[in-house]
């Protein structure tokens, strides 16, 4: 299984959280500002994460996940995350995320998932590393039970 993590950063906080799923996938993680649509060569499972700002997903984010209609995910396995601060009232990029890879074309193998962080810059808020972890492991055992029933 070949996976990348794509993901923007603003404090620090997504990149930790993109690199430990990664790490559980065996695969890479990669901030969007070095995206180049050869990088999905082979993926077999994408993985989406921003934080959020303005009560959705980065700029940045958002403008690959514009242009990523053009590449045809073609049924690609996929799952997205954000991190945010735990309020009553807060964006979902995560959700918002999925909808546009699953409007590319992937599909979507679990729910959005959400990882919180103490403050606006941070640090993760205890516990959220390993629900990472966690999460990877789910994501990995997903895709391999998807994979053979696609195949």
């Amino acid at each position: 299984m070949k996976s990348l993590v794509l993901f923007d950063s603003n404090f620090g906080n997504t990149k930790i959280i993109a690199e430990v799923i990664a790490d559980v996938l065996g695969g890479k993680a990669q901030s969007v500002n070095n995206f180049n649509a050869d990088d999905l060569s082979g993926v077999d499972l994408l993985v989406v994460g921003s934080p959020i700002n303005a009560w959705r997903a980065t700029e940045k984010i958002r403008y690959f996940l514009s242009n990523l209609k053009t590449l045809k995910l073609n049924k690609i396995s996929a799952a997205a995350f954000d991190t945010r601060i735990r309020i009553f009232f807060s964006g979902n990029a995560a959700k918002r995320i999925g909808k546009s890879l699953v409007e590319a074309g992937a599909e979507l193998i679990t729910p959005p998932l959400a990882f919180y962080v103490k403050d606006k810059e941070g640090p993760l808020a205890e516990g959220e590393i390993e629900k990472a972890k966690s999460w990877a492991a789910h994501l990995k055992t997903i895709n391999r039970n998807h994979a053979v029933k696609k195949a």
